[in-house]
């Protein structure tokens, strides 16, 4: 199962590609938003 941590990381991973067309990072930049809105709005464990 992937955490919210891990699929943090490999957004911002993925965001590191030269490869990307300027779609495909926007989606992805707008992808890690919401993850790490999710995150925050998590309770402390």
């Amino acid at each position: 199962m992937t955490t919210h941590h891990d699929h943090i990381q490999m957004l911002r991973a993925e965001l590191t590609s030269v490869h990307l067309s300027r779609r495909e990072r926007r989606q992805i930049e707008r992808e890690l938003k919401k993850a790490l809105a999710r995150r925050d709005a998590e309770p402390p464990a």
